[in-house]
């Protein structure tokens, strides 16, 4: 199979020798080939990029060095034409990415076809799965339980012009009347905006009016991502825990954590059929207030949640998270897996130094 792809320069050159001794400075990478099986990785992308696109009777570039490039491209928040010129510039970014100093970089369309082959066999899951049992086999620690939070990712491409329908409330449920008039307004406006990304949704929070998605993640104990799920951001929060959970190791599901945002009774009964000890917090009603048992339930609940919060935090000092230039759902959702893996690999313990 590897024969389909572009071959990289083997004859070593005093500006091969250069790069090596550049790239040997730059611990971060060093230290990340050392943790990574990258073979076990190239098998996995070959199944979903077989072939790739030959140009010019050349042939493609392969799957684990645009796959690479993503990651670095993720840790120094570049865009596919940014990352383009960066990995051309940057000696230690091509050597982790396997190029030599002669050889070309792939341009960002490709960069960009490469994304999109891997959201169309919904692949990005796997992926991150994938990294994560290679750190876990390098001494990631396996802890019982999920830690479940939600934040927002705005984009740029909203249906502009005038008749813009009612903002949903973050949180809150809509009745189908709401739905319905959702769903005529996108159709009417893929008419007359067809460039704007119409899977997005409006949502207000905390009197801002926002478009675009919601990305529900859960870690471990220690802040390490399990699993994401992305859905429009005007969904409510309760209706992402169980294709969220779903997606986690059996090992990580023994007791969810989630705020009271996630809480309903199908919910509790989904997470009892896993065998799963539900911690997600309680909620008072009007006409029945929760008990002092459930008061106490929610402040311990409430001590241990810092750490999906300290993630989410790091994922927006890391990677500038909450905003998107990409459209449309699978691609939006590639994206936040794609930051995932970057945090894991990056947060990773035997790690000690940030991608330079």
């Amino acid at each position: 199979m590897s024969g389909h792809f572009k071959p990289h320069t083997v004859q070593m050159s005093f500006g091969q020798h250069y790069i090596d001794a550049a790239a040997a400075r730059r611990s971060f990478y060093v230290e990340l080939n050392k943790v990574m099986n990258w073979e076990t990785m190239r098998h996995q992308l070959v199944e979903d990029y077989p072939v790739g696109k030959r140009v010019r009777g050349q042939k493609a570039y392969g799957p684990l060095l645009l796959f690479k490039m993503l990651l670095v491209g993720q840790w120094h928040k570049l865009s596919d034409r940014e990352l383009e010129l960066y990995v051309w510039d940057t000696l230690s970014a091509r050597h982790f990415c396997g190029l030599a100093i002669e050889d070309t970089v792939p341009d960002h369309s490709t960069i960009s076809r490469f994304r999109t082959r891997l959201v169309s066999v919904g692949a990005w899951d796997r992926l991150l799965e994938t990294v994560n049992d290679q750190l876990r086999a390098r001494g990631m620690a396996v802890t019982v339980g999920a830690i479940v939070d939600t934040s927002l990712t705005e984009s740029p491409y909203s249906p502009k012009g005038g008749g813009r329908m009612a903002v949903a409330e973050d949180r809150t449920e809509r009745d189908p009347e709401e739905v319905r008039d959702e769903v005529v307004y996108h159709a009417t406006k893929q008419q007359t905006h067809p460039n704007a990304d119409h899977d997005g949704r409006w949502v207000r929070k905390r009197n801002k009016i926002i478009y675009g998605y919601k990305k529900h993640v859960a870690t471990d104990e220690a802040g390490m991502i399990l699993a994401v799920h992305t859905t429009p951001a005007n969904e409510h929060d309760s209706r992402g825990l169980v294709p969220l959970i779903q997606k986690v190791d059996t090992p990580h599901r023994q007791e969810v954590l989630a705020d009271k945002g996630y809480k309903s009774k199908a919910n509790d009964e989904f997470l009892a059929v896993c065998g799963s000890r539900s911690r997600i917090m309680h909620k008072g009603y009007r006409n029945r207030p929760m008990t002092a048992v459930q008061a106490a339930q929610n402040r311990e609940i409430s001590r241990k949640r810092w750490v999906v919060e300290r993630t989410f935090g790091s994922l927006k000092r890391w990677f500038d998270s909450g905003s998107t230039q990409l459209k449309g759902l699978q691609k939006v959702h590639a994206e936040h897996v794609m930051e995932a893996i970057a945090h894991n690999l990056k947060r990773f313990p035997r790690i000690a130094m940030s991608p330079g």
